[in-house]
């Protein structure tokens, strides 16, 4: 192929491609955001565009571009009602909690809004060692958590890919009291299939990589050094992934870095591309947004996005993939989470520290290594607390991963909607598990009620009867029940 006519094929579009700039398109992308707005008041198209949508079996990336375009408030009203009635069918009222563990701040990379890039000499370089790893682990674990994400600057010397096995054979290894880790999701730079076998092997839950930004000049720029600045082998990372026999994998785009339509549609096309290609979309899409830390000015990233159209963007990506989990971390304030949880988001973290170790002991403001600044600092208790007074079913369940139901049986699953059959009552006995185990006395009155309520609500006889039977086994200490 002579060099004009190959760039000619690179400027197509084609979602099934192993080639980044041919299921992400640059040209495609463009073309989308102009024919978003030019028929951001085409009523006709639009409702088609939500009709389409009430079948809750999601809309192409264009479709979900001229919703974003749109600024009418009665479309935006139905997009509320159709984002939380898709949540309701699919999710119920379950919330997945979950926290964030960071191995090592230590990296090579010269990403310009991160504090941990190598020319940040201000923050303080760790390492947990495995020692340390364990009583991270049984800190979480006397909060109450039951699944982890793994956290790690790219560093081949000192984050080589056996250290993050170790660790997470570690972390599975730690049993205290009635706590233990029962699955362990891992966010760590892009690498090899070899490599994403041996993390196959070892049993991770989820594989986690943010694009940060779809533009690949962009992201170039804000990647300038380090083996993060090679936009194609980090893009094309979840087919390596999947390749290697991950099959549940969580994608996203950290919101302020670029223009928020350029990187929304590219999100989407991300998850049009794994769900065309592997017959498995992302199992979660993250959507976080800038926030302030060591060595890094917000003010400097002009393309922050504002909570009224955070809460539209999160919306959309229900709508557009129905099956995701859609999560948010404490980057977000109480005030914003609350609003996001009713139109889409199912996981969020809780008593989150972003610093290497932060969990057995805090940090002084000299021994600062966090990775940006939480904005929801309360306890995991008060968390689960608000939850279930906001009517919602704190869930600590991990059991599709440990039964198998992951990849294309688990989205078969959620497409259907049938995952309520298994996620409803796992979902009640592990909020029966940290009553017991965790839950300070307010706490426990509410979940209480709560659980009693939900049970009832178990449409299958069958199953209401033996999940009553399993908590009532944990009142004399039996633990870890699932369906």
């Amino acid at each position: 192929i002579n060099f004009i006519n190959y760039k000619e094929v690179m400027k197509m579009y084609n979602v099934n491609s192993d080639i980044a700039s041919e299921f992400i398109n640059d040209n495609e992308i463009l073309d989308t955001i102009a024919y978003a707005q030019k028929n951001k008041n085409n009523i006709k198209l639009i409702d088609d565009i939500l009709k389409k949508a009430e079948k809750m079996e999601g809309i192409s990336h264009r479709e979900s571009a001229v919703l974003l375009e749109c600024d009418d408030k009665d479309v935006l009203s139905r997009i509320y009602d159709l984002a939380h009635r898709i949540k309701e069918r699919i999710y119920g009222k379950r919330i997945v909690m979950f926290a964030p563990l960071y191995l090592s701040n230590y990296c090579v990379n010269g990403c310009t809004y991160c504090p941990y890039h190598h020319k940040n000499n201000n923050i303080k370089r760790k390492k947990l060692t495995q020692e340390e790893i364990k009583r991270e682990v049984i800190a979480l674990q006397d909060m109450g958590h039951k699944r982890l994400a793994l956290e790690a600057g790219e560093d081949d010397t000192m984050n080589p890919i056996e250290y993050i096995l170790e660790s997470i054979q570690t972390i599975y290894s730690v049993h205290h009291k009635n706590g233990s880790i029962r699955r362990v999701n891992v966010n760590i730079a892009a690498t090899t299939v070899q490599n994403y076998k041996k993390l196959k092997d070892v049993g991770i839950g989820t594989y986690i990589l943010f694009q940060e930004t779809y533009n690949k000049k962009a992201y170039e720029q804000l990647h300038p050094t380090g083996p993060k600045h090679n936009y194609a082998y980090h893009t094309e990372a979840m087919d390596r992934a999947m390749t290697a026999g991950i099959d549940d994998v969580g994608i996203g785009v950290l919101f302020g870095l670029y223009e928020y339509r350029y990187d929304f549609i590219g999100l989407m096309m991300h998850a049009e591309h794994l769900d065309s290609k592997f017959g498995v979309g992302p199992h979660t899409i993250s959507i976080p947004r800038i926030r302030p830390a060591d060595d890094i000015d917000v003010d400097e990233f002009s393309n922050a996005i504002n909570d009224d159209l955070f809460k539209k963007i999160v919306a959309l990506v229900r709508i557009s993939a129905p099956y995701t989990g859609i999560i948010i971390s404490t980057r977000e304030s109480k005030k914003s989470r609350e609003e996001v949880l009713k139109i889409g988001v199912s996981q969020i973290s809780g008593g989150s520290k972003t610093s290497v170790g932060g969990y057995e002991k805090e940090e002084s403001i000299e021994e600062n290594s966090a990775q940006f600044e939480v904005d929801d600092n309360r306890t995991l208790d008060e968390i689960v607390n608000w939850l279930l007074k906001l009517g919602y079913v704190p869930s600590f369940c991990t059991a599709c991963y440990r039964e198998g139901r992951t990849g294309d049986r688990f989205m078969r699953l959620a497409k259907t909607g049938q995952i309520v059959n298994v996620c409803q009552p796992n979902s009640i006995m592990t909020l029966n598990e940290y009553l017991i185990d965790y839950a300070k006395n307010d706490t426990k009155q509410i979940a209480l009620k709560v659980i009693n309520s939900e049970l009832e609500n178990i449409p299958k006889e069958k199953v209401r009867a033996i999940a009553k039977d399993y908590i009532n086994q944990m009142q004399d200490g039996k633990r870890d029940f699932r369906f």
